[in-house]
């Protein structure tokens, strides 16, 4: 029996395989190389910042002195200030307002264009208008509409009479005064996610449930709905975590209040970071809302696999 031969196929194995990583290498080597210049941008500006992060949140951050090691202190002073709380509450207040109120808005757009024989075209551009205004203009334009003597209060006080709408100074109409502006705004562009997918749909379905007599409202219940169910689940955790980040509006509008009705999460971590000068408990903060966002995604995928399975 010649005993050299079986270390001589291992050996021509690995030698193949060596030479099949290199064909691919060589093949897609251009391609790996433009690659490179995103993925450096990728890890520079979002990978490590978020390391960064992790290790500030046990520093007391000064640049001019040098951080000083603090270990759980940050994460002490989050848990006992009272800001903190408000501003979860008014979070998951902005959440629900937004899931309530705009969350069905794309998919009720998506499926009426969709039922639409003519002008499929226009309606598409002008219900994405809204979102390539300039947040500048957007703000602005959104102020005037609801100053006091603006045009919907006017509306309002001539077909209902009486006072207007404080919506800017009272505590119970500013939070949701900003999910309908940021509805209107946006809904452009996840409607036409939801249109994609709708006319991805095949049409054979819908000729047949025609021919047995299905009208729209069961067509869309038991066709278009059920078609992208993976899409809306896939939305709805999309939204919960973007909301969740929220405080563009509530910053550039109202700063917060009135009354810190609209101060959210991330908008107190803003106000930590450049207000307040406190870096370690804005990263402390920010690492604790990195842990709960990351547990909800790892919950939701579970559920859409055992959904899928």
């Amino acid at each position: 029996m010649n005993h050299t031969a079986a270390p001589r196929r291992q050996q021509g194995a690995i030698g193949e395989r060596r030479t099949g990583i290199g064909q691919i290498l060589e093949k897609h080597l251009w391609g790996y190389l433009f690659l490179l210049p995103a993925l450096l941008i990728f890890a520079m500006f979002l990978w490590l910042p978020i390391i960064k992060g992790f290790f500030y949140s046990f520093y007391h951050v000064d640049f001019v002195k040098g951080n000083t090691f603090v270990g759980f202190d940050n994460y002490k002073t989050v848990l006992h200030d009272s800001d903190v709380g408000i501003s979860i509450r008014n979070t998951l207040y902005y959440m629900g307002l937004a899931l309530v109120i705009g969350f069905w808005v794309p998919i009720v757009f998506a499926i009426a264009i969709s039922e639409v024989r003519r002008f499929q075209g226009i309606l598409r551009i002008a219900a994405y208008l809204p979102n390539v205004i300039p947040v500048v203009v957007l703000y602005g334009l959104w102020r005037w509409f609801y100053d006091p003597v603006g045009p919907i209060n006017a509306a309002i006080t001539k077909t209902a009479g009486g006072e207007g709408i404080a919506f800017m100074t009272d505590t119970s109409w500013s939070m949701i005064s900003l999910v309908f502006m940021e509805t209107w705004q946006q809904f452009g562009a996840a409607m036409l996610l939801y249109l994609a997918a709708i006319l991805s749909i095949p049409r054979d379905w819908y000729e047949a449930a025609e021919i047995d007599g299905a009208g729209v409202w069961m067509r869309i219940r038991h066709i278009t709905l059920p078609s992208v169910k993976s899409l809306i689940v896939l939305m709805l955790l999309l939204q919960l975590i973007g909301t969740s980040q929220g405080f563009q509006s509530q910053l550039a509008m109202l700063d917060g209040g009135p009354n810190n009705a609209t101060l959210t999460y991330a908008l107190l971590i803003v106000k930590y970071a450049t207000t307040r000068l406190d870096l370690g408990v804005a990263s402390a903060m920010g690492v604790l809302m990195f842990i709960v966002l990351s547990v909800l995604a790892i919950i939701q995928f579970r559920l859409q696999h055992r959904g899928d399975n």
